[in-house]
């Protein structure tokens, strides 16, 4: 059987491609979701994804990940400064996550610098764009491979 990770995209994140594309670029949530297959399947893995804007939709398929997945790649999009129960859902499915946002969140605002998430992921990517992705998932492959 083929290991599989759960790709987690949060709020807003169904908008890429025409949401603020000076910050997120023009790739769409299509693209970044192929990108991540693609570089899954480098690894002999599948991905899983979900995007939501509904917070206990997300806490729903990272609870559920602990079925079936082997780790967890998730850009939480706002829910990154604001969610405890998110963080609370990773720390309790206790797989490796790896936190990822296309922009770098720590030269835009103030409050976007906090994260409740990075305290329980095992790395966090930022400012890479889209390419960041593939960094989480080659990171992610590499701690479920050990």
């Amino acid at each position: 059987m083929t290991a599989r990770i759960l790709l987690v995209n949060g709020p807003n994140l169904n908008l890429l491609g025409t949401r603020e594309p000076e910050i997120y670029g023009s790739e769409t949530l299509a693209d970044v979701e192929a990108l991540a297959e693609r570089t899954a399947a480098g690894f002999g893995l599948e991905v899983r994804a979900v995007q939501s804007n509904h917070e206990g939709a997300l806490i729903d398929a990272i609870q559920a990940a602990r079925e079936d997945c082997a780790g967890i790649v998730i850009n939480p999009g706002a829910f990154t400064h604001t969610s405890i129960a998110l963080r609370d859902a990773i720390a309790g499915v206790e797989l490796p996550t790896v936190e990822v946002h296309i922009s770098n969140v720590h030269a835009r605002e103030e409050f976007r610098h906090r994260s409740f998430i990075s305290g329980v992921a095992a790395g966090v990517i930022v400012g890479c764009g889209v390419q960041g992705y593939e960094f989480a998932v080659r990171r992610l492959a590499a701690l479920i491979a050990g």
